[in-house]
């Protein structure tokens, strides 16, 4: 590879992660929202390298071969972007991942219908010692996962604490409807089912929800938590 298709790549590469970053959403497949700046500058930069390259002079220099790969990843993005990570990285039957910042006591739910982030009824249903889920009727938003278990299906979303690289699923079984489409992104509105006496210790299991309404929607522009 020559300084020219060197300059070329870099050019390509800070094009492609400018293009995520200013011209559409895809970046939040990748990273939380705070750090688009930060892949602007970084695509800005690599641009502008790449440009300088082109106009200095060519040294005739050729490395290997291989650093061709180098230029795949650039592609990728450009042709086949990848989707942000659902249910395949979801599908252990193991308890879900106890969520980032998840607290001890938690305000009282108030409405006929409570919205909230998956994080949160797992930390209501396993650490609120006010049992504030009891009753209540809530609604949940994430992509479906099947189940081994007969009679339930996953509602789930990926926790990023940066990145899709440190991404860990955070689940709730689905009783009492249909399993959508894996993968399909639902609204899942329904009330807790508090844990049997005797049973697996919270946090053992996922919690489970008693479904009214699972409504398909599309994928969320932000599709981390």
């Amino acid at each position: 590879m020559n300084r020219l298709t060197q300059s070329l790549v870099l050019i390509l590469l800070g094009g492609a992660v400018l293009r995520i970053t200013t011209v559409s959403n895809e970046y939040l497949n990748y990273v939380k929202p705070g750090f688009r700046y930060f892949l602007i500058a970084a695509g800005a930069t690599v641009l502008v390298l790449g440009a300088i390259g082109l106009l200095k002079k060519e040294d005739g220099h050729r490395g290997p071969w291989v650093a061709w790969l180098l230029t795949l990843p650039v592609f990728a993005i450009f042709l086949i972007a990848p989707p942000p990570l659902g249910s395949y990285a979801a599908r252990s039957e193991e308890a879900p991942a106890r969520p980032v910042g998840a607290l001890t006591a938690y305000t009282p739910l108030t409405g006929p219908v409570s919205a909230m982030t998956i994080g949160e009824f797992l930390g209501r249903a396993w650490g609120d010692t006010t049992k504030s889920l009891t009753g209540k009727k809530v609604k949940l938003t994430g992509f479906a996962v099947p189940s081994k278990k007969r009679g339930q299906w996953y509602v789930a979303r990926m926790q990023i604490a940066c990145c899709a690289a440190d991404a860990v699923p955070l689940k709730v079984a689905v009783l009492g409807a249909p399993a959508p489409a894996e993968n399909q992104w639902i609204e899942v509105t329904g009330t807790w089912v508090p844990p049997r006496a005797g049973g697996p210790e919270p946090g053992t299991v996922a919690p489970e929800l008693d479904a009214t309404d699972v409504t398909e929607i599309p994928q969320p522009v932000e599709p981390y938590e």
